[in-house]
């Protein structure tokens, strides 16, 4: 029976602990916080969007931008439909929504902390309140876990699961990365992914809180698209987030270096010209009105103030004065509403951190350190993430299996 520490109670390494315990060996689970997978309660707005329902190898790797190859043991060997699978046999039973996106019926992430936490009780191993600060190592061994308050933990091999930078308060403070420098691995540069954005026109703070629904994005890179988009968005204080900005963000590789911004068109049910002749109709009912009291049936009401003003055309100008190439750069301006993306937004407000420990450490068929004999890592803390849809934690599931098969 080999004597097992796994490091960090999240999605990974409480899946991880309660596969390593059926498979007979002495698990450790150590969580510096009172109770574990903090993270997993906020993820999908509380819902927990615990997998993504796409049951095709190669659509899956398509999926993760950073380091896609790496995924191709893990995932092939643990996919959405086995994560699903357990789920439901943990008694939780699940649903599928729009882009395949997989939550519990209930809507409720607290469903999936309690049956991952009582899977891994109910297979054997234990979860400690404990923060590991330091490895004891005897050459290419790691023989104990050192806690903060100087206590050892002997171990036969250990895991580390500890996550990444983003949402500390919920402990996923950059810890594992402390751990794995410590005996030599690597650590890429650590950047906030699936990350609200920071923006520089004037216009946008006056639009904080709108949320519109069903609108379509494009991300240019130096005036080239390189992502577009369908769904929610939401306007902030600082700048834009919601789930479409969010899955943009991760695509944005060389901020501060090259131009990004993002065209928003705000109907995309509707090409220019049916928009024009959508506008002709609803000017022509209110054809006696101010420009600026004559979109309400077109445009949410925050969002009329910012179009007039854009649209340059004079608030207290008279509909029926408005002129067909005025009003078909307003149509332009409906279709392809643009910001400026200045930053990111911290780290800390990321949904994951892109970066860790360097993939060309692991072995990806075993998830074993290539320079530790008895150490393995699974989730976030790795060099490896993905879009926003389940993605990210289905990596944390496929990788905690494996590791778990192979200590």
């Amino acid at each position: 029976m080999a004597k097992i520490v796994v490091i960090g109670g999240g999605a990974a390494g409480l899946l991880c602990a309660a596969k390593s315990a059926l498979n007979g060996n002495d698990v450790t689970v150590l969580e510096k916080m009172e109770r574990p997978a903090r993270k997993l309660m906020i993820t999908g707005k509380g819902r927990c969007n615990v997998t993504n329902a796409t049951f095709e190898l190669d659509d899956l790797i398509s999926y993760v931008p950073t380091n896609p190859r790496f995924m191709y043991s893990a995932f092939s060997n643990f996919m959405p439909y086995d994560t699903m699978a357990l789920f439901e046999e943990l008694g939780v039973p699940l649903k599928i929504e729009r882009g395949n996106r997989v939550f519990p019926q209930s809507d409720k992430a607290v469903d999936i902390v309690d049956a991952l936490v009582n899977y891994c009780k109910d297979s054997g191993a234990q979860i400690v309140h404990a923060c590991a600060k330091a490895f004891e190592c005897d050459g290419t061994r790691i023989t104990s876990v050192i806690l903060d308050d100087k206590t050892k933990i002997k171990c036969d091999k250990v895991a580390v699961c500890t996550g990444g930078k983003s949402y500390p308060l919920t402990g996923s403070t950059g810890d594992g990365y402390a751990l794995a420098k410590s005996v030599g691995h690597t650590v890429t540069e650590i950047k906030p992914s699936l990350v609200p954005l920071v923006c520089s026109n004037n216009f946008v703070p006056k639009l904080q809180g709108l949320s519109p629904k069903n609108i379509s994005i494009k991300l240019f890179e130096n005036n080239k698209v390189i992502y577009s988009d369908f769904g929610e968005m939401l306007f902030t204080h600082y700048g834009i987030s919601g789930p479409v900005i969010l899955s943009a963000s991760s695509h944005i590789r060389k901020m501060g270096k090259k131009e990004y911004k993002i065209s928003i068109d705000l109907k995309p049910a509707l090409d220019e010209q049916a928009l024009d002749k959508r506008l002709q109709r609803d000017f022509s009912e209110q054809s006696n009105k101010d420009f600026i009291n004559s979109l309400n049936k077109l445009l949410p009401k925050k969002l009329i103030p910012v179009i007039v003003l854009l649209s340059g055309i004079e608030p207290s100008t008279k509909v029926n004065q408005i002129t067909k190439e005025q009003r078909q750069s307003l149509v332009k301006l409906i279709k392809n509403l643009t910001v400026d993306v200045s930053a990111f937004r911290p780290v800390e407000d990321a949904i994951i951190t892109s970066g860790g420990i360097s993939v060309k450490e692991i072995d990806p068929k075993t998830m074993k350190s290539k320079i530790m004999d008895n150490l393995y890592f699974a989730g976030e803390v790795i060099d490896v993430d993905a879009y926003t849809g389940g993605f990210n934690l289905q990596i944390a599931f496929s990788t905690a299996v494996l590791c778990a098969q192979n200590m």
